[in-house]
């Protein structure tokens, strides 16, 4: 069943895959954007001799990410990461896609980002006596966003 108007996605509902391949154990997925250059241009109107100024679209801009999952075992994910920060690029550069999904784990909308590696990545504190999951925060870099 797909969502019924006036129905808006929930933020708990969401996966990521990196070339095909879903990533497990995930936390949470912020700071996605998409931007591009405004170019403005001034001129006289045409009709009136008064001064405009037309806005119009520039180049698109690369964009990041940030990725929380469940510190795992996951051989590709670690793979990945050390590809990446090795700077072993012809490796390290996948797509990759945030899917968001309905109730019934529908695919609904997707984030596709093209050539996404690994920036940064920083691991939860560990401490004695401490009994929460511990944790590993990704940033993704990304060439281009296209969504679906």
């Amino acid at each position: 069943m797909a969502l019924m108007p006036g129905d808006s996605l929930t933020a708990n509902n969401f996966g990521l895959q990196i070339d095909g391949v879903m990533v497990e154990y995930l936390a949470e997925v912020n700071g996605l954007t998409l931007e591009q250059d405004v170019i403005k241009y001034p001129q006289n109107n045409s009709t009136t001799g008064k001064h405009e100024t037309a806005v119009l679209p520039g180049n698109k801009k690369d964009g990041q990410c940030t990725v929380v999952r469940g510190m795992t075992q996951s051989s590709s994910f670690t793979q990945w990461i050390n590809d990446s920060m090795n700077g072993r690029m012809s490796t390290a550069r996948k797509n990759a896609s945030i899917i968001l999904m309905d109730s019934e784990d529908t695919p609904v909308k997707r984030y596709n980002l093209r050539n996404a590696w690994c920036s940064k990545i920083d691991a939860s504190a560990v401490k004695a006596g401490d009994t929460s999951a511990l944790t590993e925060t990704v940033t993704i870099v990304f060439e281009e966003l296209v969504i679906e």
